[in-house]
């Protein structure tokens, strides 16, 4: 089969884990800048051209779209998409996941726990939110990944002075509650094809409250409850991902979900559980492709 890896980084762990494996199993495996792609738009005739030639006799594509190039990004899937060429997510999926207050909203209305949330912006009474949310509270940018742009604030004060000046500074953040029993950790389940094949709980170092490997927490592979794995494969259904990372809250109302990433990474969670995500992303390709 000849896949195409949408990626900016070729370099990136997650990217070559994905093109090592289709090598394994025999595949061509090209990585190819989605930002460069050019979108031609022709009467029945949807093309792709990327470094001036067209791409053209795929099978199937693996979208690994970054937060920054989500609009661009969706439109050259789609493209894609009119072609007929498999994708292991989505158009519809990949807007979905990426837009906070929808995808919260779906999930919510579902029966899905979470946290306490408001999506606030600039027009809102900032006492009124860090009032509705209750401190301690967590403000985290729209734009943040690996823990970046998550701030936890302690007290009434902190928390109006922190949402006032990202306001001020025209950017979106929401406002969580702060699950104080989870004492720093959380649960990290990664899905492929609709089933659970690796999950693992990371625990943040003392006296951080994110648990992000890549701001130095500890990670051990766990084994889901039947009430955590329900959420896990709910969510995923609920946002149509084929492909997913799914963060969760341990709390002593159960699991509070936290996030759905579309483009999870998989060197934290392959290097933790010793699972070979990857391989499984390219056999759920050979399977439906």
């Amino acid at each position: 089969m000849k896949i195409v890896i949408l990626s900016r980084g070729p370099q990136l762990y997650s990217t070559e884990s994905l093109v090592n494996a289709g090598f394994r199993k025999g595949h061509y495996v090209r990585v190819v800048d989605y930002m460069e792609c050019n979108v031609i738009l022709n009467k029945n005739n949807p093309e792709i051209v990327y470094q001036s030639a067209r791409l053209k006799d795929i099978d199937a594509i693996i979208p690994r779209i970054g937060n920054s190039g989500t609009f661009y990004g969706a439109s050259v899937v789609q493209q894609f998409e009119m072609q007929d060429i498999y994708t292991t997510l989505t158009t519809d999926a990949l807007l979905k996941a990426r837009s906070k207050l929808r995808s919260m909203q779906l999930m919510s209305s579902c029966g899905i726990d979470m946290p306490r949330t408001i999506l606030t912006n600039p027009l809102m009474d900032t006492g009124s939110i860090v009032n509705t949310i209750g401190v301690p509270l967590i403000i985290k940018l729209l734009s943040g990944t690996h823990g970046l742009g998550v701030i936890l604030a302690e007290s009434k004060k902190t928390g109006e002075s922190v949402i006032d000046a990202f306001h001020k500074l025209k950017e979106r953040v929401i406002v969580q509650e702060f699950i104080k029993e989870s004492k720093g950790s959380d649960i990290r389940a990664f899905v492929v094809d609709g089933k659970v094949v690796a999950a693992m709980k990371r625990q943040a170092l003392p006296g951080e409250f994110r648990s992000n490997l890549h701001r130095g927490g500890s990670s051990e592979q766990i084994t889901l409850t039947e009430r955590e794995e329900w959420t896990v494969l709910k969510a995923v259904e609920i946002l149509g991902l084929q492909v997913a990372g799914v963060d969760m809250l341990p709390s002593d109302r159960g699991p509070l979900l936290l996030e759905v990433n579309p483009s999870p990474g998989l060197e934290g969670i392959e290097k933790t559980t010793k699972v070979d995500i990857a391989g499984k992303i390219i056999e759920m390709i050979e399977k439906n492709a």
